[in-house]
């Protein structure tokens, strides 16, 4: 007599997991959007460029009177900074490197959660120099006459020697304004994008590309000033 075939109740239960776990394994890996290590300024160069920023705001009218002594020694000093007053651009530029290349991988999966991670970058590259990116304390202390753009100190910085219309300064002051214009066009077009359609990665990623751009011509600006 042959035996009767029994069917167990947990076959398909067992096959429909079986059959979830390969689907998912085969499907791409989650985009992982990890915080870049130059998201951040030190407190060390947040308090060396407010050092820069009271030493170095004499109006070069008033140093050009008298000796050249202490003009030349303010000189040997702003360059001896260069390199604190450079690192924040450095550090902006490893960051939109970073968001560039999250943004140009083809082989993961893309979520809204990447989407708000690499926003962040664009914050933290972008230094408070975007108005409506900035965090409430720091639009109170906007609002009270305080600096809070860090390219702008950096510029302050740079030319605090050279006179209100010089081309060197003048030519600094608009590739600061470039840059920011990118920075606010970068954030926007991030504000609106779907993360998941391969042409709206690509948009923003020219965009920050053209930013990148835009940082490197005003890293030259600030070099320029500083040498002159």
């Amino acid at each position: 007599m042959p035996l009767s075939t029994v069917v167990s109740p947990f076959c398909s239960s067992s096959a429909t997991f079986l059959s979830t776990v390969i689907a998912r394994s085969s499907l791409p890996p989650k985009r992982n959007v990890s915080p870049s290590p130059f998201s951040t300024l030190s407190r060390r160069g947040i308090a060396l460029l407010s050092f820069l920023s009271l030493s170095l705001s004499a109006p070069a009218s008033a140093i050009e009177i008298g000796m050249s002594g202490p003009k030349n020694w303010l000189k040997d000093q702003k360059k001896k900074a260069s390199k604190y007053l450079l690192a924040p651009i450095d550090a902006s530029r490893q960051i939109l490197r970073s968001a560039y290349l999250t943004l140009t991988e083809t082989d993961a999966a893309y979520t809204d959660e990447d989407l708000e991670k690499i926003q962040q970058l664009f914050i933290s590259a972008a230094r408070d120099c975007v108005p409506q990116d900035r965090n409430s304390f720091v639009t109170f202390q906007a609002n009270t006459g305080v600096e809070v753009c860090t390219f702008r100190l950096i510029v302050k910085n740079a030319a605090s020697l050279l006179g209100n219309k010089d081309p060197v300064k003048l030519k600094a002051e608009a590739l600061l304004d470039n840059l920011i214009r990118s920075f606010t066009s970068v954030s926007g077009m991030a504000s609106k994008t779907n993360i998941q359609l391969a042409s709206d990665r690509k948009k923003i990623a020219d965009a920050v590309s053209d930013t990148i751009s835009d940082l490197d011509k005003f890293e030259l600006g600030i070099r320029d000033c500083l040498e002159t």
